[in-house]
């Protein structure tokens, strides 16, 4: 979960404030670390992008517990057919894209762009949801967030549409072991090839260290995304791994 300010708008990703990713409360992966900040300290959320219907991702007690906010809900931006699922768990203000399709809400613009991954939250519904990617823009401020994604030309097709970025989410996490994963989660390799096919954006490791989903070891995409930046030659404060909760101020381009 990413949560961003930009003027007096907050938008969040994804977000995922339970002890669990799992249709149960109890059983399922856990939480190795408290959520940094409860709901109620976040402040008015005017906007939510979610990338995909996989229980890490979209969680339905924290939508719930937003859309109670002092107001009224947010508004959801969600892949097609993640609306219509939204709407009959008694979601109102939900948008559904489809893949390069966009959405102008006041002085921000959404796209929802591919990413190579699935979809998913039973035995019955592989695929029958879309998945992706959220391209923002605003006056002085372009941010790609990548969602959960493979390897694919795809990034290239983003780049080329909408770079250069200001600043890049780009999953680092639950990737091992390779046969199994490469087809739908990228490793820190691959992470920082994407971050030189954007154009060396400000990037932001995500997707690790919140849920043991897989193979590798809490501290591995520390140390492989240090090693794959190193061996590319690409300063380390170029493609950050934050701490829960740790802030990080952008100014606005004026060109």
């Amino acid at each position: 979960t990413i949560a961003l300010k930009i003027g007096d708008a907050r938008i969040l990703t994804d977000p995922h404030f339970s002890e669990r990713a799992s249709p149960f409360s109890w059983i399922g992966p856990k939480r190795l670390h408290p959520a940094p900040v409860p709901i109620a300290d976040l402040g008015r959320i005017d906007y939510i992008l979610i990338s995909h219907n996989h229980y890490d991702h979209l969680d339905l007690p924290s939508l719930r517990q937003i859309a109670k906010q002092e107001g009224g809900p947010p508004l959801m931006l969600v892949p097609l057919g993640v609306d219509r699922w939204l709407r009959e768990e008694g979601f109102d203000r939900v948008l559904g894209l489809d893949w390069w399709q966009q959405s102008k809400q006041g002085s921000f613009q959404f796209h929802f762009v591919p990413a190579h991954h699935w979809s998913g939250r039973g035995l019955f519904d592989r695929n029958k949801t879309l998945w992706g990617g959220w391209v923002l823009e605003h006056p002085g401020f372009r941010f790609y967030f990548a969602g959960d994604t493979g390897w694919s030309d795809d990034v290239h097709a983003i780049a080329k549409r909408f770079a250069p970025f200001d600043l890049a989410a780009i999953p680092v996490g639950a990737y091992e072991p390779r046969w199994f994963m490469a087809n739908q989660h990228i490793n820190p390799h691959e992470a920082v090839r994407m971050h030189q096919a954007l154009g060396q954006p400000l990037s932001l490791g995500i997707h690790w260290g919140t849920f043991q989903l897989t193979d590798e070891a809490y501290e591995d995409p520390i140390k492989d995304l240090i090693a794959a930046l190193k061996h590319e030659s690409i300063a380390l404060e170029r493609f950050r791994l934050f701490v829960p909760g740790q802030k990080i101020t952008i100014k606005p381009r004026t060109h």
